[in-house]
């Protein structure tokens, strides 16, 4: 698990090799990840959008910009946490994520971006 605090809110992310497939004749690495999204601040925010940048060992960096999270826009006061679980397609068993949330400020009605720490994807079978 790796995790980050921005303006006291903490990201931690959790991830999971969940198997190949295949899809249009081509071999699929799919990897599932859980987020965590705790308010260590003092003041209420919001979700509002995200940002990810998707890295695959063998194709070009792939942006995913989108609002909210699996649909919600969560609002969590001081103390509260979120959890959403996703996941992402590679076309090798190894690569990597980073990115960030954009968020409020209730308190002070400022947006701001919390980061997401860079995970890496990678399938047991591959590690050496």
């Amino acid at each position: 698990m790796v995790s980050q605090i921005t303006r006291g809110i903490k990201i931690s992310v959790l991830t999971s090799f969940e198997g190949t497939y295949f899809k249009n004749y081509k071999i699929h690495f799919a990897f599932s990840y859980e987020i965590t999204i705790e308010n260590q601040s003092k003041d209420s925010v919001q979700l509002n959008s995200r940002h990810w940048e998707i890295y695959d060992s063998l194709n070009d960096l792939e942006i995913v910009d989108g609002e909210g999270v699996i649909g919600k826009k969560p609002v969590l006061k001081p103390g509260e946490k979120h959890t959403y679980s996703s996941g992402c397609l590679l076309s090798s068993p190894f690569g990597a994520m980073r990115g960030y949330f954009n968020m409020i400020n209730f308190t002070s009605t400022r947006s701001f971006r919390v980061i997401i720490p860079t995970f890496r994807l990678s399938a047991p079978f591959a590690l050496n």
